[in-house]
């Protein structure tokens, strides 16, 4: 499947690996979400803790795409070869994603369970480290 959907890509001019484009949306909302607790919770700005949920939301929703196109690219570059990188990546997504699920669920209160939904984001945050430093790892040093 990898093969077909590379080489049609390959017909109309694209070249690139098609994981790195959408990573953006779950990493970069989980850091949106880990900041607009944080200000909410420091700065006493409740108003603040809808936007974390609606930025835990679309991460939650990016990360399958995230994971599809990760495995693609695995698939075409790297002929599915089980390296610690990609064993630690897939467990890390996985851990991100129900994260996530958690984070969703306390921030529908945010008010409430401010405590929890920091803790709960600030996981987050590092599972999405994590995940950005195998990433860099299975690239450049592969």
């Amino acid at each position: 499947m990898a093969e077909f959907i590379f080489s049609i890509l390959q017909s109309v001019g694209f070249h690139h690996p098609l994981h790195p484009a959408i990573t953006h949306i779950p990493m970069g909302m989980v850091m949106g979400a880990v900041f607009f607790t944080s200000v909410a919770f420091f700065l006493k700005q409740p108003a603040l803790y809808k936007t974390s949920y609606h930025a835990s939301i679309l991460a939650a929703i990016g990360t399958p795409f995230t994971v599809f196109f990760g495995y693609l690219d695995w698939q075409y570059m790297y002929g599915g070869a089980w390296s610690f990188q990609i064993k630690a990546k897939m467990i890390l997504a996985l851990v991100l994603f129900f994260l996530l699920l958690i984070a969703i669920n306390f921030g529908k209160e945010g008010e409430k369970k401010p405590i929890p939904l920091l803790i709960v984001n600030g996981l987050c945050l590092l599972v999405a480290i994590g995940l950005g430093f195998m990433g860099g790892e299975l690239v450049y040093n592969s």
